[in-house]
């Protein structure tokens, strides 16, 4: 275990002693292990050489937008399917499965050809609608609150005159926390780390992955730049990984409790 934590964390590590360091610490050799004292130097060139700012808030506000919505629309979708009876529920959760089996290359050229004719290139709504919901959080909730859920404890929320609806604020969303939380981690990441789509469709409200590659871009690679991006954009996850991992291992701890 302490072998596998240090591969994972040496990378990082590395990083912020680059990020640290002057250009000529990169190809130093013996190779330099030890943090410099040139870290706010190379995030203030970060800051100039590119619009790094605004690229972290667009980042923030598309990865926050897109977790908010598939997690409340796939816990609500997730306790239709597990436990609403309705006609064609089974055949609806395959077609929603099927679709994230088509490669999302395929529709790139559609989408932005539906982004062009509702004037939203170079918009963030054009990285954030399509991403509102996704089938693999359908599924994934569906299949959590299917187990999760006792349909006694249902039954005793209709009686005491609860709507579906407040069925699903009151009883589901709380025993879907742990699950939440696990999707919104996931959805966080995939949507922070997002480089395609939102190079094709943005120009100057550019994404911070965006950002990154232009920091990359030129003759010559500037890896003390270059990696202080990087370490810059990883922070958040790192950050959200840790709130979300406490409400994780609560969750989890809870229902040991309980069970």
């Amino acid at each position: 275990m302490l072998a596998i934590l240090a591969g994972s964390v040496f990378p990082l590590y590395w990083s912020l002693v680059v990020s640290s360091q002057t250009s000529d610490a990169v190809t130093a050799v013996p190779p330099v292990l030890i943090p410099g004292g040139h870290l706010f130097d190379n995030i203030a060139r970060v800051f100039a050489t590119t619009a790094f700012a605004k690229a972290l808030l667009n980042s923030f506000i598309v990865s926050g937008s897109i977790t908010i919505s598939v997690v409340f629309f796939s816990t609500l979708a997730g306790f239709a399917f597990a436990k609403l009876r309705f006609r064609g529920r089974k055949g609806l959760l395959a077609l929603a499965v099927a679709t994230s089996m088509v490669p999302h290359q395929l529709g790139i050229i559609p989408l932005y050809l539906l982004m062009a004719r509702l004037g939203w290139t170079d918009q963030l709504a054009a990285v954030i609608v399509p991403g509102l919901v996704t089938a693999f959080g359908v599924f994934f909730m569906t299949q959590y609150l299917g187990r999760a859920i006792p349909d006694e404890l249902l039954e005793a929320g209709r009686i005491d005159g609860c709507s579906t609806f407040k069925l699903y604020w009151h009883v589901v969303l709380p025993i879907a926390r742990p699950a939440a939380a696990v999707l919104g981690l996931f959805t966080f990441m995939q949507a922070w780390n997002d480089f395609f789509w939102p190079l094709v469709v943005l120009q100057e409200n550019a994404t911070v992955q965006v950002a990154l590659s232009s920091l990359a871009a030129g003759y010559t690679t500037d890896y003390t730049l270059t990696l202080t991006g990087t370490l810059l954009a990883t922070l958040p996850i790192l950050v959200i990984f840790m709130v979300l991992g406490r409400q994780i291992v609560g969750g989890i701890m809870q229902g040991a409790i309980k069970g």
